[in-house]
């Protein structure tokens, strides 16, 4: 079997070298920005220009300040469903907008920079990975319903997205055909870009471009566009703030939309080291994020998150240092300030189209990952499709919550089940070996076992189940080996007191090895270790079975087998 060679890290690039692809990258993903921007914006159910600026005060103060250097900060789509979720729950009117989008970004922003604070990077672990992927396909199909209107002209009715769907389906006839053809072409244009090395990485872009000029070419007047929902100034976000006032009624949504935000941006450190190898804390990403939202809910910005797509497409272009994320936003910036008003020109169709593609690109890519959930632990494809489920039906916000709930709770059933015992015997070769454990102990032999895996306080209640039954052990010795067990809480050391009360009734004896240094203080602070005898406890030793072979040779010196 031949093994791949490891990974050569990145060669520290110059300044100057890292300035240089810099441009490149950053001018690919400030132009990618752009469709993207207003399609998340879109999802949102706000202002698209909103989905424009979320890619340059935010971005750029997350490039200066995360400690993954390649990570582009960004709007991204269960973001922007979270927000807009979130500010559609707190029944948030017109009159309060932009004000109330502004305060989500603001709360978002001290949300992630209080994690980071206090260090909290492994905050996001308790999310699983079968959750989340629930979780980012029931936010994939809830983009394509929310864009059925925009993508056929015709706006369905009905109390949820499942009632609207059918509406939807069941109108066919008042679809507006200009629309769903513009619609169409779109998402096929962009499918068929994408298979193409020279077209792939920015088919979104050109078909944004070519569509655009083809409606207006065209005098589509039924096609809606940008313009008929916004206007979009030429120039930068100025200075607005947030609605302080809304902050109680935004800052529980708030938590659900970062918690969203950082669960999405945890992989892209490992996808993308720093390539000059430092390493790259979730805590100090969690700050970085943090702090670009801060700054961005005052210029104008929705929440922004890692993202793993758009960071992808910087490093794609060249990316090798910070100067990827800040000239991202600088060039994004420039387009803005040369051609912002003819974003206003860009059909709501063509965005539907690429939101449809989007969205099925994030189903598909986690087609793999419900596999293998399926094919690993049934508790966790359930966990997932639960998350999933409830994406459609519950609000966005809440799911998030319930997933993190999910992935607790499996956690929990799994570590209650982690708990092993083992029989120990030796073999001929005079290696110890993994055997069954015996039912019972009898009358003045020596049993040997070993734990393993025992940690979590829910586990320890069946020890007692696992042990051999001490009734009968008259002159016994039971040997455990803990080496595998480091530690332990009260709940354990009652469980093994209680067993070791259990052999003494039957005048047999436990003995301990392998004590790691933690537990063996605990077995005196408690006072567990005097019932078991200090010459009855053996400390780990440097030699692998050191501290057992003792034990047992001492085990050995205690049985008493029964009188003829």
């Amino acid at each position: 079997m031949t093994t791949s060679p490891p990974a050569r890290p990145y060669s520290s690039p110059s300044r100057r070298d890292s300035l240089r692809s810099g441009v490149a990258a950053g001018f690919a993903t400030g132009v990618f920005s752009i469709p993207e921007g207003m399609a998340y914006a879109q999802l949102a159910g706000v202002d698209p220009v909103y989905g424009l600026y979320s890619g340059i005060v935010a971005t750029l103060v997350a490039a200066l300040t995360t400690g993954s250097v390649l990570m582009i900060s960004t709007l991204t789509s269960a973001i922007a469903l979270s927000t807009g979720s979130v500010l559609s729950a707190a029944a948030i009117t017109d009159a309060q907008m932009p004000g109330a989008l502004f305060t989500v970004t603001l709360l978002t922003g001290a949300v992630m920079f209080l994690l980071g604070v206090l260090r909290l990077g492994s905050l996001v672990n308790f999310v699983s990975s079968s959750v989340m992927t629930g979780f980012v396909a029931g936010a994939s199909v809830l983009i394509i319903l929310g864009e059925l209107g925009d993508f056929s002209g015709y706006e369905p009715e009905g109390g949820n997205k499942l009632t609207q769907t059918w509406d939807w389906l069941t109108h066919v006839g008042s679809w507006d055909l200009p629309t769903t053809l513009v619609a169409v072409a779109s998402l096929a244009l962009v499918i068929v870009g994408k298979r193409f090395s020279l077209t792939a990485k920015l088919a979104p872009v050109l078909v944004l471009v070519v569509m655009t000029v083809v409606v207006a070419l065209a005098d589509l007047g039924s096609v809606a566009t940008v313009g008929d929902i916004a206007s979009i100034p030429r120039g930068l976000p100025g200075p607005e703030a947030p609605a302080f006032d809304l902050v109680p009624t935004l800052a529980l949504g708030a938590v659900s939309v970062a918690l969203v935000a950082l669960v999405q941006g945890a992989g892209i450190s490992t996808a993308y080291p720093n390539p000059d190898g430092s390493p790259a804390p979730p805590s100090r990403d969690f700050l970085g994020q943090g702090l670009g939202n801060l700054a961005g809910s005052f210029f104008q910005s929705m929440p922004t998150g890692g993202s793993l797509s758009r960071t992808g497409i910087s490093v794609s272009g060249g990316a090798r240092s910070r100067w990827g994320g800040v000239l991202a936003a600088v060039w994004l910036a420039a387009l803005l300030v040369l051609l912002g008003s003819l974003a206003e020109r860009v059909p709501l169709a063509v965005i539907a189209g690429l939101l449809f593609v989007i969205a099925g690109e994030l189903v598909l890519g986690r087609v793999a990952y419900v596999r293998m959930a399926f094919e690993t632990s049934y508790v966790s494809f359930a966990a997932g499709a639960l998350t999933f489920v409830s994406a459609l039906f519950v609000p966005l916000q809440w799911t998030i919550f319930l997933g993190a709930g999910l992935s607790i709770a499996v956690f929990v059933a799994s570590s209650s089940r982690a708990g092993r015992v083992d029989g120990l015997v030796r073999g001929d070769d005079g290696y110890w070996q993994e055997g069954p454990v015996p039912d019972v102990v009898r009358p003045g032999e020596v049993v040997v076992l070993g734990l393993r895996g025992w940690s979590f306080f829910a586990e320890f209640p069946r020890l007692a189940g696992l042990l051999p039954d001490p009734r009968g052990a008259r002159g016994a010795v039971v040997v455990l080996r803990l080496h595998a067990v480091p530690d332990m809480n009260m709940t354990g050391l009652r469980a093994l007191d209680a067993y070791r009360h259990a052999l003494a009734q039957e005048h047999a004896t436990l003995v301990l090895a392998g004590v790691q240094p933690r537990l063996a203080a605990k077995l005196e602070r408690t006072g567990v270790g005097r019932g078991v005898g200090t010459a009855n406890v053996f400390a780990a030793r440097p030699g692998i079975t050191q501290s057992l072979d003792a034990a047992v040779q001492h085990a050995r010196r205690l049985a008493s087998p029964p009188a003829g």
